[in-house]
């Protein structure tokens, strides 16, 4: 694992930006009463855990690393566990720090250093527990800035990229949620540069993007797919979709795009 404690995004963890980025939401003590999936909480510091809950199916089946939108908690994801294990596929979303069953305080330091911690966790999880298919790394909206991270540092030990409503550039989409960028003196160059991360990973990789989002426009999607230097890589436009209704609009062509990919890296 890289040292993570040089990972640094202290110059945007200021009230300003981190009140509007975060949303955090506590699980509601008896949502998981009649999910069967196995609720884990992921060590990331001393007194700080981070929920996850892994959808399980077969042990040969490809295992999917998911991080969640901001606002969204895995319990959010109760209904579409069962779908991705009806798929054959193992789903594994996570959540960060403050949100679900989790602990701590969430900032951008923090979510991008923990998602090393919960890669590695993940990873020798399923080895230990003889889950020995593919690994794919996914990420929504927020969840694109933990995703791409991971994708640039363990592009050898990741099959395959899926990123859903990501953002491409920092600056507009902070502007959005009312940062005023000049007071907090916010440069691309020092922020998540997705852009420049997705560039390293060159495996089979989706970008799934809403025609129509209002928050990240599809003009995002678009640059990460141009920036991509993988041979293999497809943009799935959602018609008539936003950032918030995208599974309603298009739920048949993103499970399906998702299937096909995941497929490519069946071992």
């Amino acid at each position: 694992m890289i040292d993570i404690s040089k990972i640094d995004y202290s110059t945007l963890d200021q009230p300003e930006v981190l009140s509007s980025l975060f949303h955090p939401r506590v699980e509601w003590k008896g949502a998981d009463t009649n999910i069967h999936a196995r609720n884990m909480l992921i060590s990331v510091e001393a007194d700080v855990v981070i929920g996850a809950r892994f959808h399980m199916t077969q042990k040969t089946a490809p295992n999917m690393l998911y991080f969640h939108g901001n606002g969204e908690i895995v319990a959010d994801y109760d209904e579409l566990g069962p779908i991705y294990n009806r798929m054959g596929i193992n789903f594994i979303p996570v959540d960060y720090r403050g949100y679900g069953r989790s602990t701590g305080r969430p900032t951008i330091t923090a979510m991008m250093r923990d998602c090393h911690v919960i890669f590695e966790f993940v990873r020798k999880w399923l080895k230990e527990n003889e889950y020995t298919s593919s690994f794919i790394a996914m990420g929504r909206s927020l969840g694109s800035a933990s995703v791409l991270e991971l994708a640039a540092n363990y592009k050898n030990e990741i099959d395959a990229l899926i990123v859903e409503s990501g953002f491409a550039y920092a600056g507009p989409l902070l502007q959005l949620m009312g940062v005023d960028l000049q007071a907090v003196e916010f440069k691309e160059e020092v922020g998540f540069r997705n852009l420049d991360k997705i560039r390293l990973f060159e495996k089979p990789t989706l970008i799934i993007h809403a025609e129509r989002d209002h928050i990240i426009p599809f003009a995002d999607g678009q640059a990460l797919f141009d920036a991509c230097r993988a041979e293999d890589k497809t943009l799935l436009k959602i018609p008539g979709a936003n950032h918030n209704d995208i599974f309603q609009r298009g739920f048949s062509e993103y499970m399906e795009a998702v299937k096909i990919l995941v497929g490519k890296t069946a071992k």
